[in-house]
């Protein structure tokens, strides 16, 4: 099958579109950039829909939330410029300005004291910026607080995402406790002599200082409110396209769930829901790091066993993104590997990134160009099918959001897996049938091996008069092997000694109740 022909069939895009199934998974603000790429698709001719459908979608999407102005730009795009915008939407604009003004009515002090940052600072600094003393010192209610909080929401269901994440972030301060500064060097020595006299009370105080957690905006403890809170600051974060903080929230998310689920604050099922959540999140946010360090942190949780749980039995479709971000960071992970005998910075190891790929792939049922692409060169070892799936694959990639800014990449780096797994079993391969199984003519396929052998430095060479490329020897000695095996070794044994430890405490548990049934019945 040629990418030509594949590219040309808008029907296969719609069969691998999996909007449908990630959309119950996001928030509804985020469907909005979503609907907004498949329109371009549409302009291109990619998919079978029409921009009457987006518009339509687009209208749905609005009627929950307060963007009024928007879904009448949509309620005319679809009905036309000179339509009459319905009553309802003229009177849920009134009423949505009206709630605006009460609500800021409700918190204007507490929202005019985040705004002057010296007095916040001052507040900070002196261990005051939290509820009790907000309300003590400036007479500020809870409640005002609390109304603060509904209009950062009610600004976020508005679209305004950016004053929504500031407010949020003021709101998540004041449950924060952060370490204090630490005091300037270049103090004069008047005021070092006037400060001695408190050195001692300060340093007692700041020992009974609890410092929150730095990866959750230093929290010192969170609840399922502060978690709603946490999410409505991720969703902001990615919705104003700030992936930096937004890789910082989406810690904070995950930290928080983790916590949650320890303290059974949360039933296993609503954990399961709330990771099933994260792992959608994460896409927009991974896909959007630069570099790979944000895909190699997505596989890395993704194969988290409770996340990898999630995939199999919730969201399977997850495991499109799970393939093509193994695919696209195994080179990297590989190298790094090398330099340090199979350990990395990411606590990733190359070597079985396909192997906990496959063994995932066992279990989810479902299934895609990429997948099969993986299924053909890595368990069937069909060099042909794995050609025509890599021609299906580009045309995939175009019409998915979240990978289309990969494809280049991806299937360069589709080509290298297919250049390894075909020279794994080949001492001698011909150019013109290698260029055959790469899809590219011979000269071509001669140029793109070069370039791989110099800047991989794969361990290869062409013979020129043979036509032909001629792998390297890969051994490997017996004490790298040995590492290989026991490289896990004091974990597993550690993991062992635990349940050993919980198998005997269950036993003495049972005799105990066992001998307490037998006093109990003489």
């Amino acid at each position: 099958m040629s990418e030509t022909s594949t590219a040309s069939d808008p029907a296969q895009a719609a069969q691998w579109d999996l909007t449908a199934q990630i959309s119950p998974h996001l928030d509804l603000h985020m469907m909005f950039p979503l609907l907004e790429y498949v329109d371009s698709l549409i302009t291109a001719g990619l998919v079978p829909y029409t921009h009457g459908d987006v518009a339509a979608s687009r209208l749905a999407l609005l009627r929950p939330t307060h963007m009024v102005d928007y879904a009448m730009d949509i309620y005319r795009e679809l009905h036309g410029a000179d339509a009459a915008i319905p009553q309802e939407m003229e009177a849920q604009k009134a009423a949505v300005y009206k709630q605006q003004e009460e609500l800021r009515d409700g918190c204007i002090k507490f929202d005019e004291l985040c705004k002057n940052e010296a007095e916040k600072t001052k507040l900070i600094a002196a261990g005051q910026w939290n509820v009790q003393s907000v309300s003590e010192s400036k007479g500020i209610s809870a409640e005002a607080i609390e109304t603060y909080r509904k209009l950062a929401k009610f600004n976020y269901d508005c679209g305004d995402y950016q004053t929504a994440r500031d407010m949020l972030e003021n709101y998540l301060s004041l449950h924060a406790s952060p370490p204090k500064p630490e005091a300037d060097d270049d103090e004069d020595d008047v005021d070092d002599r006037r400060s001695s006299s408190n050195k001692e009370d300060n340093k007692s105080a700041d020992e009974n200082t609890t410092v929150g957690d730095k990866s959750m905006y230093y929290l010192t403890n969170v609840d399922p409110d502060l978690l709603q809170i946490l999410w409505g600051r991720l969703s902001c974060e990615i919705l104003v396209e700030n992936w930096e903080a937004a890789t910082v929230a989406l810690t904070a998310c995950k930290n928080a769930i983790e916590r949650l689920a320890a303290t059974n604050k949360l039933t296993p099922l609503e954990a399961l829901k709330q990771r099933t959540w994260l792992m959608h999140w994460s896409l927009f946010v991974k896909w959007n790091t630069g570099g790979s360090k944000g895909l190699e942190s997505m596989v890395e949780l993704f194969f988290t066993e409770r996340y990898l749980q999630a995939i199999t039995t919730v969201a399977p479709h997850l495991l499109r993104y799970l393939t093509a971000a193994v695919l696209l960071v195994k080179r990297r992970v590989a190298k790094q590997s090398d330099s340090a005998r199979g350990y990395n910075n990411t606590g990733l190891d190359s070597r079985r990134l396909l192997k906990d790929l496959i063994r995932t792939m066992q279990h989810c049922d479902y299934t895609d160009p990429i997948v099969e692409f993986v299924d053909c060169l890595c368990v069937k070892f069909d060099f042909d099918g794995a050609q025509e799936k890599l021609a299906e694959c580009r045309h995939l990639l175009e019409t998915d959001f979240f990978l289309c800014k990969q494809t280049a990449l991806f299937m360069e780096e589709a080509r290298v897996f297919v250049f390894e797994n075909y020279c794994r079993i080949h001492n001698k391969v011909d150019l013109s049938t290698l260029g055959q199984k790469l899809a590219m003519d011979e000269q071509a396929a001669e140029r793109w091996i070069v370039d791989l052998i110099r800047n991989a430095s794969l361990d290869a060479k062409i013979d020129t008069e043979e036509r032909c490329v001629v792998m390297g020897t890969d051994v490997r000695s017996t004490y790298e092997r040995v590492i290989d095996k026991t490289r896990d070794l004091n974990v597993r044994s550690g993991t062992l000694v635990q349940n050993m430890e919980n198998v005997l405490k269950d036993s003495r548990k049972e005799k105990v109740r066992r001998a307490r049934a037998a006093l109990e019945e003489e």
